[in-house]
């Protein structure tokens, strides 16, 4: 592939909304490899939260473009006061750790990049354009530990495991990342 130039754009709920066909096409595509192995059911599994996830308070997504093309998405918003996602740890971990007001933990969703546009920074600059401004304290994430790739990058950025989680029923184990802001 010839050398390109990547716009990354940062979109609200509503415009992420309509780029969903395109987001599916990532999310196949960046998923289908080891260790994932996801195929349509997983799609349109996650696509289901997809439409509620992007009418959620906060949300708010970075996508990076290639001409017209999506090559790389990352999306999320703050996470609840009432949020669940403590409740899906396989381990304790420090009350202090679990609370959450609304606005202190930016929970990050999806973060994939298509493989024809790996390794050339993509995923570095989707992440940093979507925390950039974060009134979050933090940001938290669940990663597969067998994805040896995406925890080099976290753990580049400065993400900290604090535990491990079955985010859904049937899901594997995910290990629990947070990044200070």
């Amino acid at each position: 592939m010839d050398r390109v130039t990547i716009a990354i754009r940062v979109l609200d709920g509503d415009r992420t909304a309509g780029l969903e066909e395109q987001l599916k096409e990532v999310f196949a595509e960046a998923f289908a490899e080891p260790p994932y192995g996801e195929g349509p059911p997983d799609v349109e599994r996650a696509f289901r939260r997809f439409r509620s996830q992007v009418r959620r308070r906060g949300f708010r997504a970075a996508v990076a473009l290639d001409g017209d093309t999506v090559a790389g998405m990352a999306y999320g918003y703050p996470l609840a006061a009432n949020t669940g996602w403590w409740d899906t740890l396989t381990e304790p971990v420090p009350e202090e750790l679990r609370h959450e007001d609304g606005k202190r933990t930016f929970g990050l969703f999806e973060l994939a990049v298509r493989p024809a546009w790996r390794r050339r920074g993509v995923a570095t600059g989707l992440h940093r354009a979507l925390v950039n401004g974060l009134e979050s304290q933090r940001v938290m994430l669940n990663s597969r530990p067998e994805a040896t790739a995406a925890q080099a990058a976290y753990r580049a950025w400065g993400y900290r495991r604090v535990g491990a989680a079955v985010p859904w029923e049937g899901a594997a184990e995910h290990d629990v990342l947070v990044l200070e802001l």
